[in-house]
């Protein structure tokens, strides 16, 4: 009830408009994105470089209102991705495809799509497209699909383990070697598209990563690049140590190399998890969302975790 409580609120714009008034709000969410500004967002990345880890950057927004908001999404993740390769930080991409156009016209966003993918390509990146709700998993999957067509081979995609469609998703996806990043899934849907009861997403998320460790050794185990750009294929995205633990169970053995199995964790959380990672050999690579439209990320954050709740409420009261 209360995961529901805090997704809705997610959407809702009478509560953005009267949670992000109080200013212990933006301070606290300061904890989960790395600042508002492209500067902040490197800041950030250098520093988790430092410690041996990864970043995937994202620069925050979705649900784009007008074609000219989508225009614009789109040259911003553009300057994102040649800051990147200025500062030659360790770091990829992540977009949202409702960020660049996805619910106003199909063919708006495969136009921004290929742009952002051509211009990374040129600068040997690589872009993430993530997963949204359900209403845009399709259309998702299919603009991959079509980018994967056209030669674009850096270009990955994100599965939801939560989802009931997923298994079969996964195996199509398997069979196009696809680079995926394996999450739990962080929205709200009705009980006939995703599961609901939390012991059947974790073991379909076992399930999943399974079948990518199975892939990953049929395409010859691809390890991370060397410049920590382009992942393996699995990229497993969880805070779960249990999930963590049979990933890297069934990795050993399968005999995938530990730098063929990437380990993605979000930005602010478990910080000693992700040092932990590291010193153990595997890849590790931390999102990090930055930007002025930080609050529907923030609130899904709050509800995935109470003690991410706990942390907001506990600096509420001291204020």
């Amino acid at each position: 009830m209360l995961r529901s409580s805090l997704i809705y609120l997610s959407q809702a714009g009478w509560a953005r408009a009267l949670v992000t008034k109080a200013p212990v709000t933006k301070q606290t969410a300061r904890r989960f994105v790395a600042g508002e500004t492209p500067d902040d967002a490197i800041r950030a990345i250098r520093e988790l470089n430092a410690k041996g880890i990864l970043a995937t950057l994202d620069h925050l927004g979705e649900h784009t209102r007008d074609a000219t908001q989508a225009r614009q999404a789109t040259e911003d993740i553009l300057h994102i991705l040649e800051r990147i390769e200025e500062a030659g930080v360790r770091s990829n991409v992540s977009i949202k495809l409702s960020q660049i156009g996805a619910e106003l016209d199909e063919d708006l966003c495969r136009e921004h799509l290929r742009r952002i993918l051509a211009r990374a390509q040129e600068m040997h990146n690589f872009v993430r497209i993530d997963m949204e709700d359900s209403p845009l998993v399709e259309l998702t999957l299919g603009l991959y699909r079509e980018m994967r067509q056209e030669g674009f081979d850096n270009v990955g995609v994100v599965i939801q383990s939560y989802l009931r469609r997923s298994e079969a998703d996964l195996d199509q996806l398997m069979a196009m070697q696809a680079r995926v990043r394996l999450v739990k899934g962080a929205y709200l849907e009705p009980p006939e598209v995703a599961f609901q009861d939390k012991r059947t997403v974790d073991r379909q998320f076992d399930i999943l990563a399974d079948r990518l460790v199975a892939g990953a050794l049929a395409a010859g185990a691809p390890r991370v690049s060397e410049d920590g750009r382009f992942p393996p294929i699995p990229a497993i995205a969880t805070h779960d140590e249990a999930r963590i633990q049979h990933a890297k169970a069934t990795a050993q053995e399968q005999g995938l190399p530990q730098g063929a199995l990437e380990f993605q964790l979000l930005y602010g959380i478990r910080r000693d998890l992700q040092e932990q990672l590291v010193a153990e050999g595997y890849p590790v690579r931390v999102y990090v969302p930055y930007g002025t439209e930080w609050y529907p990320y923030f609130m899904r954050r709050l509800a995935e975790r109470p003690t991410n709740l706990w942390f907001f409420l506990s600096n509420l009261v001291r204020r």
